[in-house]
């Protein structure tokens, strides 16, 4: 994490809307002399910011860095609560494992992971996430809701109505849901999203929700077993997209539906989830570690749960599974 003057600053330019800050008021701001912002100006232009300065107007951003970086996160970001606290890694093993350590060392609910890079990536069953440096989006949220841990499935498919809503913002394109964690473009997987837990067996200490999302990444950024079942959002939509505003995207979408689900629980939610969900309707296979169940599905449950009907009438509830749509 930054120093704290860091992100006063980065907050002054966030709070000044793109208009100038001149240096004296940069410098009753964070406490320090002009000399000293002079010197915070040339430390963001290296990490890739661009600055205007004009004499007597002071300083404003117009340009912001390529990579992610957590200067770049937090300019602009509108949460109360999310994304508060930052912890960024150029490159890391798993933003997971990092998350759930903070989380055991009692960071504040909102606390960001974020890596440019994760060398041991993983997803659903202790699967790897292919995670190439520059390309995606590599992220972990812990929560902190005080509910009990039944609840907890519930916030994979509320993560993934935000991370829908905050790509058709930033791409102007809808993904689909696929029951019960992942987003995917013409039939491709783009996103996997990892809902763990660490709890007491009355109440959720912390939610660690991971986020993997394919942005920029080329066809041939994929390895050979990956390209007919993965796509990036740059490869749907014929352009680059900005993966800073895309992370600031989901996490305002993120704390605004979590409110919303403190305040009126699932109801809501579980509307615009069958919204974007591709199965239903559609007859599936259900892959779980008891065996196979082929029906149709019928929607979800108020708890998140899968409901799927076999040939015969029954109807199944599916509370984890792979799901191959037929």
């Amino acid at each position: 994490m930054q120093s704290p003057t860091r992100t006063k600053l980065i907050d002054a330019f966030s709070n000044a809307n793109g208009e100038f800050l001149s240096g004296q008021a940069l410098a009753d701001i964070l406490g320090c002399s002009r000399t000293a912002i002079w010197k915070h100006m040339e430390e963001l232009r290296k990490e890739g910011f661009e600055l205007e300065a004009i004499r007597n107007k002071g300083y404003r951003i117009v340009g912001t860095p390529k990579n992610i970086t957590e200067n770049e996160l937090r300019l602009g970001l509108k949460t109360n609560e999310l994304g508060k606290s930052i912890h960024y890694f150029e490159s890391t093993d798993s933003t997971q494992k990092i998350a759930h350590r903070l989380a055991q060392d009692g960071c504040p609910h909102g606390t960001l992971v974020i890596a440019e890079e994760q060398t041991n990536g993983r997803g659903r069953l202790a699967r790897n996430w292919h995670s190439p440096k520059y390309t995606g989006i590599w992220m972990s949220l812990v929560l902190r809701p005080t509910l009990p841990p039944g609840k907890a499935p519930q916030f994979t498919l509320i993560a993934a109505v935000a991370v829908s809503q905050a790509i058709e913002d930033i791409c102007g394109i809808s993904p689909d849901i696929k029951w019960p964690n992942d987003l995917l473009l013409n039939g491709k997987k783009i996103t996997g999203i990892l809902t763990e837990l660490q709890a007491d067996s009355d109440k959720i200490n912390a939610i660690i929700m991971g986020i993997g999302m394919n942005v920029n990444q080329k066809k041939d950024d994929f390895p050979l077993e990956l390209q007919q079942v993965a796509t990036s959002l740059s490869i749907e939509s014929g352009k680059e997209i900005s993966r800073s505003d895309l992370v600031k995207r989901i996490l305002e979408k993120l704390e605004k539906y979590y409110l919303l689900y403190l305040e009126q629980g699932f109801a809501p939610l579980k509307l615009l989830w069958e919204s974007y969900a591709v199965s239903l309707g559609k007859d599936i296979v259900a892959r779980t570690i008891s065996g196979n169940i082929s029906g149709k599905a019928l929607g979800i449950t108020d708890d998140g749960v899968l409901k799927i009907q076999d040939n015969t009438g029954k109807i199944h509830e599916i509370y984890s599974a792979d799901i191959e749509i037929k």
